[in-house]
C-alpha cells in the first residue's frame, strides 16, 4: 500500500530534504512507525505517549484526522497524508 507523507520544512531533516515521501500502514500509527524505519527519529517529532503531539496537525486527503479516528484513522492505498506543525504567533 503507498502512501504519500508530505513532510513539513521543519521536519525535513529526518527525510534528507524531501518534501514528500512514501509509507505504508493500515492505519496512521502503522505509517508512522513505517516512516521511523526508514527516517529515524520522525516519529517522536510527531507521536508523544501513543497520540499525536498536540502542536502537530496531521490531514488524511486535507481532513484533520482530530475529527476522525486521530492517530488510529484508518489508511487506503493511494491516500495523502499531510504533517503540519501548529504555528503560533501575534504582535508583541
Amino acid at each position: 500500500m503507498a502512501i504519500e507523507v508530505r513532510i513539513p520544512t521543519i521536519l525535513r531533516q529526518y527525510t534528507d530534504g524531501q518534501k514528500a515521501v512514501e509509507g505504508g500502514g493500515d492505519t496512521l500509527a502503522d505509517l508512522f512507525n513505517d516512516l521511523e524505519s526508514r527516517h529515524t527519529g520522525i516519529h517522536a517529532r510527531i507521536v508523544d505517549d501513543g497520540k499525536l503531539r498536540r502542536f502537530v496537525n496531521v490531514y488524511l486527503n486535507d481532513e484533520d484526522v482530530r475529527f476522525l479516528d486521530g492517530i488510529n484513522t484508518k489508511l487506503s492505498d493511494g491516500d495523502t497524508v499531510t504533517i503540519l506543525p501548529a504555528v503560533a504567533g501575534g504582535m508583541a
